[in-house]
């Protein structure tokens, strides 16, 4: 390949223009047109050793696909990562590439691997289904994220009977709940969510495990030969500060899930409630926080700040979030923390008593710890305020199931190789395991669970047998 070829810019992909977009929920970011695609897909060195995968969860064979895509052959292309990566229309779209596949990518202007990915996804056919032998074994799936979806793939592939139980009114999970209809349209997440279904996986919807039915229930009365529990990580954390129970503070779980399974995002279509001032403070700065500031923004408030204890430097959200977010009008309050949120003699919002910060060493995380400097208090008016902090499992499953352990921070216990827990035929996986990560991290662990699974039946049946 030439050295003019090498050096080659990166094709970027076209966004909607910030002034327009901050008025609808349509998708961000297009999408590239299938010369564009060619384009970047012929950049690619097509290494021999190709580090790219190294830095894939799922292990997408990266070279293969973009190859394909380069002939003109999006269905293969498509068929070579289904092989690994049942989801691709949505890793294509909320992957961190750039800290992962593409950041492996040895080219001098790394690949848009991710953004290939979701051409590929969204323009390819998928191959026609080639069902296994079906086995006498069944196993339940909890939670309809992208760990869920993945390991009940994975082991419908297998042969295994599956069952995913799903606890709100539509499946998806964090895909459908949690992430914007502006970055993960709905429709995207429904596709998956229906190949899924076409493999032959049963999904059952408004089923609380723990509550509807037990995790004993299942493997005792209804003879499930296995469970996976991928529930993820719904439960927010709070600040502990006073004026959290005011009227105009949300959590951005909730925030986000009452504009997203609400459909408040098609207001005044559908009545959702949600109420959003004109001045809206968001604490944090992780993608969710990003999510929370720029919905605000659509759903009419004149003002987003995002208030961050560091610098933008050390936000834990993607890049493209805060350029886009930065593009769209939020402005992040740098080296700020809330110590007090405000209200008048009804109870609603009126302002965030803050204190300015300095950085000093870094700590366990590998940033620099925020220090308070004294005597810096200021009062920052605002009318709404979402706490966009993390968030943390749900208890009610380890609290209904005996033997299951939990760690201090609520995510059970696990071998992370195979997913095992503490008690016998339950697997884990995703945030419920790890805490809040990323969707693909999630769909590694789904893959490992499945594969454990599989191979902990076939050892049981061979044991039978002998």
């Amino acid at each position: 390949m030439s050295k003019r070829k090498t050096k080659k810019q990166r094709v970027r992909m076209q966004t909607q223009e910030p002034g327009e977009r901050i008025r609808n929920f349509e998708e961000v970011a297009l999408g590239f047109t299938e010369e564009e695609a060619l384009e970047e897909a012929s950049r690619c060195l097509q290494c021999k050793r190709p580090r790219c995968i190294q830095g894939c969860p799922v292990n997408v064979r990266i070279p293969e696909f973009i190859l394909k895509l380069r002939e003109g052959d999006i269905n293969s292309a498509k068929e070579i990562i289904l092989s690994t990566n049942s989801l691709p229309a949505i890793t294509g779209r909320v992957c961190p590439q750039e800290n992962q596949c593409q950041e492996f990518c040895i080219h001098p202007n790394a690949i848009s691997i991710g953004a290939l990915e979701r051409f590929v996804a969204d323009h390819g056919k998928r191959p026609d289904i080639k069902f296994s032998k079906k086995l006498q074994t069944k196993i339940g799936i909890i939670g309809s994220g992208p760990s869920g979806l993945t390991c009940a793939a994975e082991l419908a592939n297998f042969g295994h009977e599956v069952v995913l139980y799903e606890a709100l009114h539509e499946y998806g999970g964090v895909l459908m709940y949690g992430i914007p209809e502006f970055r993960m349209p709905k429709q995207v997440v429904n596709e998956e969510v229906e190949y899924v279904q076409s493999l032959g996986v049963r999904l059952e919807k408004d089923i609380l495990i723990g509550k509807t039915i037990t995790i004993d229930e299942l493997l005792n009365e209804n003879e499930f030969d296995a469970v996976y529990i991928a529930s993820g990580a719904g439960t927010p954390n709070f600040l502990k500060i006073p004026g959290e129970n005011l009227k105009g503070v949300y959590s951005a779980n909730e925030y986000l899930t009452r504009v997203n399974l609400l459909k408040g995002y098609k207001f005044p279509e559908y009545d959702t409630p949600v109420s959003v001032g004109e001045k809206v403070a968001v604490i944090g700065a992780g993608n969710v926080a990003m999510d929370a500031a720029r919905t605000s923004l659509r759903l009419g408030a004149r003002e987003v700040d995002i208030i961050y204890r560091r610098t933008e430097g050390e936000c834990p959200a993607r890049l493209e979030e805060i350029i886009h977010a930065k593009e769209e009008g939020v402005v992040i309050g740098e080296l700020t923390s809330p110590v007090e949120i405000l209200g008048d003699k009804k109870g609603n919002v009126i302002g965030l008593k803050c204190l300015r910060m300095q950085l000093g060493e870094k700590d366990e995380s590998g940033r620099r710890r925020p220090i308070p400097i004294p005597n810096t208090e200021f009062i920052f008016p605002v009318d709404t305020v979402i706490i966009a902090i993390g968030q943390k499992p749900n208890q009610l499953i380890a609290q209904t199931t005996p033997g299951l352990e939990s760690t201090r921070r609520g995510t059970l216990i696990h071998q992370e190789e195979t997913g095992k827990t503490t008690r016998e035929q339950v697997y884990t996986g995703g945030d419920v395991a790890t805490g809040a990560a990323t969707v693909i991290l999630a769909m590694e662990a789904g893959r490992k669970a499945a594969k454990a699974i599989h191979e902990m039946i076939l050892e049981k049946e061979l044991g039978k047998k002998n």
